[in-house]
């Protein structure tokens, strides 16, 4: 069965009034995220050995094969955006109590976790992800990964919130300005409930 474009979970314009405008989501949503799946399934037609396996199985199996980078690499964002459009919310930036808490206890706080998180965004060299995952050891961690690899991939743990540092993601918004998209993630657009919620179930 092919794999499908999710729909997003509120309207192309929600997010304007919280500094993603409509333009940015229908290009990113409709155009990139829609591309690579679209390639995932041309390379999953033409490989009868990935055929049938979960988005997650294919991700492990062609993980660290360069034969195999141009699947693991559409695997991967198509994985990584049904996450990040999760992560996104109309009305963000509100952090519920049970994962303030556990944020407190392992990472400091929330300034803490900010901070890090930002540091780990901004100095992703060109492309990729900023990640709060939590870890294999039971503990939050902010982490990121290069283009379209993951949590998933590199085990490092389970993904909250991930936040997409390619240019396509803010251009529109914040032109080169990856900072300020950063914080305004962060403080605004960072659908926390969707962390939480994930938390409690892991």
């Amino acid at each position: 069965m092919a794999f499908e474009l999710p729909s997003l979970p509120y309207s192309s314009g929600a997010l304007a009034a919280s500094g993603m405008c409509q333009e940015t989501l229908e290009l990113h949503h409709g155009k990139h995220h829609q591309a690579y799946v679209t390639a995932l399934n041309g390379f999953v037609e033409a490989k009868p050995e990935l055929q049938g396996k979960s988005l997650e199985e294919i991700i492990l199996a062609v993980k660290g094969d360069a034969a195999q980078a141009p699947v693991f690499n559409n695997a991967g964002q198509h994985w990584n955006h049904i996450l990040f459009w999760k992560n996104l919310a109309p009305n963000g930036g509100q952090v519920p109590s049970k994962l303030a808490a556990k944020i407190e206890s392992d990472l400091g706080g929330l300034d803490a976790f900010k901070t890090a998180f930002k540091q780990a965004a901004i100095s992703q060299f060109g492309s990729g992800w900023a990640w709060l995952v939590l870890g294999n050891d039971g503990k939050l961690a902010v982490t990121k990964t290069a283009n379209g690899s993951n949590p998933l991939a590199e085990g490092q743990g389970r993904a909250l919130l991930g936040l997409d540092v390619w240019e396509h993601a803010y251009y529109l918004d914040f032109r080169n300005r990856r900072p300020d998209y950063i914080t305004n993630y962060l403080d605004k657009l960072a659908n926390y409930e969707f962390a939480e919620a994930e938390l409690l179930s892991a």
